[in-house]
């Protein structure tokens, strides 16, 4: 098994040295990344909703897991997430890559916008076995090398630990190509206190540690993704709901009603076909697409 750690930086240090340890690492800890009264009304806004939601089936969600999906809409506390100048810094220097193309004769630079990919709370209760370390933007169908398409989160609302199944790092890997498989003895695990989080790229390799503890351990998960990763044209706002249902199933899949494997598209866990056989009486589906 590898002695090397993640490295921790100070929530003082600048977004600079949090980039440089990710460059080289794939990932980086910053501690404090929140602070207490942030973190305490995340809890009070999202525990209720987490404690009612039910433990994966072992499909999509793994057994003993719970996910609670699409947190910025069930916390204001999400904007100070989103705005924190580690995560929101990160994924501009990583995603926000120049493109150059030919318009014409005219050669043209292209910067892509980052959008919110993923807001989500992600709780392993004790007994849940260990999870397969992958990469996530495997979601976006990537091959590697290549440019980033995914920067990331976890920040720990409970304390992460080695023995309740911090996430594991590969350190180093976002640097592999597609035909070098992760092994366990070179993951770390992601040792934080409360408040803190991990921050890596989508081609890092980790992955949930098994939790041998006797209480759960709480994980609150947000995404920046490229701008660029969906339509050119938003059916979503064009076309009402409505509209959508009343046109045969292979015409609302190809307007964007359908997850694409292994998990992008998703509407509240499941595929977004679900909300279009719901009636207008489901507030969740007379809502549209969160």
């Amino acid at each position: 098994m590898t002695d090397s750690k993640l490295t921790t930086l100070p929530v003082s240090a600048t977004v600079d040295e949090a980039i440089d340890v990710v460059e080289h690492d794939g990932a980086v800890i910053i501690e404090d990344f929140l602070d207490a009264d942030t973190l305490s009304g995340l809890w009070d806004d999202l525990g209720p909703d987490l404690e009612l939601q039910a433990d994966g089936d072992g499909r999509l969600v793994g057994e003993k897991t719970r996910i609670l999906p699409g947190l910025v809409r069930r916390s204001e506390h999400s904007i100070t997430i989103m705005r924190q100048p580690h995560f929101l810094g990160s994924a501009r220097h990583f995603l926000q890559r120049p493109v150059r193309a030919w318009l014409g004769e005219q050669r043209i630079e292209l910067v892509p916008t980052i959008q919110l990919g993923i807001s989500r709370a992600i709780q392993i209760r004790p007994g849940v076995p260990i999870q397969g370390l992958h990469r996530d933007d495997t979601a976006h169908l990537r091959t590697h090398p290549g440019p980033e398409s995914r920067v990331q989160v976890m920040i720990a609302a409970s304390e992460f630990t080695a023995r309740n199944g911090a996430t594991r790092v590969v350190p180093g890997s976002h640097r592999w190509d597609d035909e070098r498989a992760p092994r366990d003895d070179e993951a770390v695990p992601a040792e934080m206190r409360p408040g803190a989080a991990l921050l890596w790229l989508g081609s890092t390799y980790h992955g949930a540690g098994v939790n041998a503890s006797d209480a759960p351990r709480t994980g609150l998960s947000y995404a920046y993704d490229l701008g660029n990763l969906r339509q050119e044209e938003n059916h979503y706002l064009s076309l009402p709901l409505d509209t959508v249902r009343g046109y045969p199933e292979d015409i609302q899949r190809l307007l964007g009603y359908e997850a694409c494997p292994p998990m992008c598209g998703l509407y509240e866990l499941s595929d977004p076909m679900l909300l279009l056989r719901d009636g207008p009486e489901n507030p969740a589906a007379t809502a549209g697409p969160q």
